[in-house]
């Protein structure tokens, strides 16, 4: 299916009597770091801060980062971690990691942070009842890169993920390197026999890497019932994350530093019967105490293309041998394996298996549960943002209308969060936007809908009229506010 040329931006749908209402963040393309409400207005902008993801923390503050590594010689690389208050003023600075000499680059340090990090007291990095984050102390828990040699798995250079704890100073306190427990990651010899030979190789420039894992979120635990109940693997300081490359979820034991609970990378396992094959998917996390679900796994299962195992017609030689052309967003219980909720195409009432693809982020993309039951839901490679009912009712969208330089508008992972972490702001005003019906939408000039005959549909040309007028008023307050 082609992409449409032109299609509505900003808020699209809005139901504030069920919606869960306050700000929203997410990395708009170039422009920086960008705070909306409901209505889709533009309220805060951090200009130039970049998001692998932002987030914000109670007080205006919001995390970030100032500069990525030369792409000819990194592949994803944060050069720093920063924590910025409401007028872009560093007030924390990560950057201590691995010293770097890139030709032809000025020597530095670099965090070589990449797509998630948690700062104490809260597990998730989003809002959760009694779970505040720090803002002028603790740890933090950042994913980064480490470019290793492991013959055990390849011959090639490994772009290896870590995960590291550092304190408020900036010292490291506990690192955890993947590549050393690959004999716990469950591996058939199919797919050791794949990533022997091609471990996801990244060219970047002269130089490359095999991204054999491609971890992209990272969690503790957190206080939860399965642990309360004597479940030992789900200490709240163990650490859960994912990995998009390899199909695979896992929790990691904070003390010992091995994998004491896993799904993937097989799910024709007996056990994941009811699961279906999850496929590089994106920030899979525990739902934090005081939400609903708490304690159940949810996870943005992308579909699209990952894996290493046995050739198929969709894969001559192994790699990225699972294959699916839509997403789903599940909640499953960890213990049972049984899925709880979820969001798939037929949610979203779209036919199966035709139509599928309607609801379809092969890469990117995110879930967070809200305190009301809803869930907001980043649909990240068309730059959708939405929340849903736990009866998959659409109360909120929003279309983001920034791209970056490849023409796109991807968003890689949007926040919801209470109005009062935002003091430096008045509630706004909620306003109920309802769905444009779509078949008598016209751009001006254009037919009205008919079949052997032009016919005017009754108050298509005025909502027309009325929707450029607002088009143009928003246009202007975008261009017009004073942002920071």
């Amino acid at each position: 299916m082609g992409h449409p040329t032109i299609y509505p931006t900003g808020t699209t749908v809005y139901r504030p009597d069920k919606a869960w209402n306050g700000y929203t963040i997410y990395q708009a393309a170039g422009l920086g770091a960008l705070l909306i409400d409901m209505n889709g207005k533009e309220v805060h902008l951090w200009k130039g801060l970049r998001g692998f993801p932002n987030k914000m923390l109670p007080g205006g503050f919001v995390f970030g980062s100032t500069a990525t590594r030369d792409s000819q010689y990194g592949f994803q690389d944060e050069v720093d971690l920063v924590q910025v208050d409401w007028d872009g003023n560093i007030v924390w600075k990560f950057n201590a990691y691995e010293y770097v000499e890139d030709p032809g680059n000025d020597a530095q340090w670099m965090a070589r942070e990449h797509h998630d990090y948690q700062r104490e007291g809260n597990p998730v990095g989003y809002y959760a009842p009694g779970l505040i984050p720090s803002t002028d102390q603790g740890n933090t828990l950042i994913l980064v890169h480490k470019n290793v040699n492991k013959p055990e798995i390849s011959s090639k250079t490994l772009l290896d993920d870590a995960i590291i704890e550092v304190d408020w100073q900036g010292k490291i306190l506990w690192e955890w390197n993947c590549s050393d427990h690959f004999n716990e990651l469950g591996f058939d010899e199919s797919a050791k026999n794949v990533l022997a030979r091609d471990p996801n190789t990244r060219f970047f420039g002269d130089h490359h890497a095999g991204d054999w894992m491609h971890i992209n979120s990272v969690s503790h635990v957190g206080p939860n019932k399965h642990y309360d109940q004597g479940d030992l693997r789900f200490h709240p300081d163990n650490i859960i994350w994912d990995a998009r490359e390899s199909n695979i979820i896992a929790i990691i034991d904070k003390t010992t530093g091995n994998i004491v609970w896993k799904l993937g990378p097989d799910y024709s396992a007996p056990e994941c019967k009811d699961l279906g094959w999850i496929i590089g998917q994106h920030h899979a996390h525990i739902i934090p105490r005081g939400l609903p679900g708490e304690g159940n796994l949810l996870v943005f299962d992308n579909g699209g293309w990952a894996g290493y195992g046995l050739p198929n017609p969709a894969s001559l030689y192994g790699g990225k041998n699972a294959v699916r052309d839509h997403s789903r967003v599940l909640e499953i219980n960890p213990i049972t394996l049984k899925i709880k909720w979820q969001y798939t195409p037929t949610e979203a009432n779209f036919q199966a298996p035709m139509d599928s693809y309607h609801f379809y982020s092969p890469y990117i993309s995110s879930a967070q549960r809200l305190p009301n039951g809803n869930t907001l839901i980043t649909e990240g490679a068309d730059g959708r943002i939405f929340e849903v009912t736990s009866q998959h009712e659409l109360v909120w969208e929003y279309i983001s209308p920034y791209k970056n330089k490849r023409n796109s508008n991807m968003v890689y992972r949007a926040y919801r969060l209470p109005y009062d972490w935002v003091p430096q702001l008045a509630v706004p005003q909620e306003t109920e936007i309802q769905p444009l019906e779509v078949a008598d939408f016209r751009v001006s000039g254009a037919a009205a809908r008919g079949t052997s005959s032009i016919v005017t549909v009754e108050g298509a040309s005025t909502a027309m009229e009325c929707a450029l007028c607002i088009a143009r008023v928003d246009e202007a307050a975008r261009k017009n506010h004073d942002l920071a």
